[in-house]
């Protein structure tokens, strides 16, 4: 009974190193019919299963024209991104593989790639993101941008009297009317390198907050209101979408962008032990090449440059998510100390 049921077994295991080799030869594979392979392989594993944070309001509009071109059906589990990330981890430390594909924040896919989770791509259309949006180790790349602009009462603040640089910020025209989000310590950390980095991007932030003072806010959605109130004549750390949606609704606010202006992406990983890696690359494709037209529909800034943006023109800063991921304690310390209690907030 032994001698048969090990050559069974044997048989078995070269299936799976032959399937897994010949997924791999797909995600490496830059020939001229890639796609043409990548879907022909799809289409035989039929379905994927995605873990994301992605808002589930959202998910038909990216979701359907996938399954309604390739014939390959989306599985969504959605979940926080604390929940996602534990989940993903657990099921590896499991070995338990049943997911796919993981859409979250940047820092936690480079969380996940430490851990050997995910699966490096070789994809062309990397060259067409913005800069930022592929880790050297190509185990994600960023899909969407959530971008911090800054927003203004246009009752209280005429669009010619707007600050062209961020050291415009320190006329003495701004002060007490400048407001921030009280937990944006990433932005806090790039502009920092922007106002040159250390001690002097750091002086930067102190001469503003003792000149002209920053009032400090929790939520971006009560800071875009208070903006439209006109308790906060300039917020400094707004989503682009918000003052854009509430602008067409006929509110007092618009928006301008400092450059550069800083962003935070969420990203796309496809599981290094994934049940249906080809129905994962392909899906992986889709969400930075066609699937882009479909994030602009919904207000997002998208990550390909080729694609239509209200920020097309903008220069773009994201945020490290190594930096985000290995120093946030550090840089929370200093946002509260430098930013936030100060003299004068």
């Amino acid at each position: 009974m032994k001698n048969s049921i090990k050559p069974i077994a044997v048989l078995g295991a070269c299936g799976l190193i032959a399937c897994s080799a010949a997924a791999q030869t797909l995600f490496d594979y830059s020939g001229a019919d890639r796609m043409e392979r990548i879907v022909a392989a799809a289409k035989k594993e039929g379905r994927l299963t995605m873990y994301t944070t992605f808002a589930e309001k959202d998910q038909p509009t990216l979701i359907k024209p996938f399954e309604a071109k390739y014939g390959v059906k989306v599985n969504i589990w959605r979940a926080g991104t604390d929940k996602v990330l534990q989940r993903t981890l657990a099921e590896a430390a499991a070995r338990k593989y049943d997911v796919d594909l993981i859409h979250f924040g940047s820092p936690e896919m480079e969380a996940l790639s430490r851990e050997k989770i995910l699966q490096a791509v070789n994809s062309p259309v990397h060259k067409d993101l913005q800069p930022g949006s592929v880790p050297a180790h190509r185990e994600w790349a960023a899909t969407l941008l959530s971008v911090w602009v800054q927003v203004y009462n246009t009752q209280l603040i005429r669009k010619e009297d707007l600050p062209r640089t961020y050291r415009d910020l320190l006329d003495p025209r701004w002060k007490g009317k400048l407001g921030i989000e009280a937990k944006n310590q990433d932005w806090f950390a790039s502009v920092v390198d922007v106002m040159g980095g250390g001690e002097k991007g750091l002086k930067f932030f102190r001469d503003l907050v003792a000149q002209n003072g920053i009032s400090a806010r929790t939520g971006h959605t009560l800071l875009n209101n208070m903006v439209i109130a006109g308790e906060v004549p300039l917020a400094l750390t707004v989503y682009n979408y918000m003052p854009e949606q509430a602008k067409k609704k006929g509110a007092p606010i618009d928006w301008f962008a400092l450059e550069p202006a800083v962003a935070r992406s969420n990203a796309i990983g496809v599981a290094r032990r994934a049940p249906h890696p080809n129905a994962a690359l392909l899906f992986y494709e889709y969400m930075l090449g066609e699937g882009q037209q479909y994030l602009v529909k919904m207000d997002y800034v998208p990550s390909n440059t080729r694609a239509p943006s209200p920020l097309r023109n903008v220069k773009i800063l994201q945020t490290d998510p190594i930096r985000s991921l290995d120093e946030t304690d550090k840089w929370t310390k200093l946002f509260e100390d430098v930013v936030l209690k100060r003299p004068g907030n």
